[in-house]
């Protein structure tokens, strides 16, 4: 099973960016669609964005022209670049291989605010 550990999360103004890592261990990355998830307090979690193995994308409508997926096979790495982050868009930002009975990470924190 792979392991993932998430990092980039931290507190910004709107407007601003962050790109969050999603750093693997233990298969490459190479063999499962990813994807980003969010939790939003007293919400349920929801696909932020995902890529294929063969690096087809996709976007929630909430997020489409402002964040960015991408996948590095040779780092073992998933990326999400968020530009023009909005309040809505604090919550847990989970990294996910494999689908919904994948592989999860902790987790790392946005919080977008003035």
């Amino acid at each position: 099973q792979v392991q993932l550990v998430e990092s980039g999360g931290g507190l910004v103004q709107p407007g601003g960016s962050l790109r969050l890592s999603c750093a693997a261990s233990g298969r490459r990355i190479s063999i499962y669609n990813m994807g980003w998830y969010r939790q939003a307090p007293g919400k349920e979690r929801e696909l932020v964005s995902s890529v294929t193995i063969g690096g087809v994308t996709q976007y929630a409508d909430s997020v489409k022209g402002r964040f960015t997926i991408s996948r590095d096979n040779a780092k073992n790495t998933v990326y999400l670049q968020m530009n023009n982050l909005k309040p809505e868009d604090t919550a847990v930002y989970y990294c996910n291989a494999g689908g919904a009975a994948g592989s999860w990470g902790q987790g790392t924190q946005v919080f977008v605010s003035s």
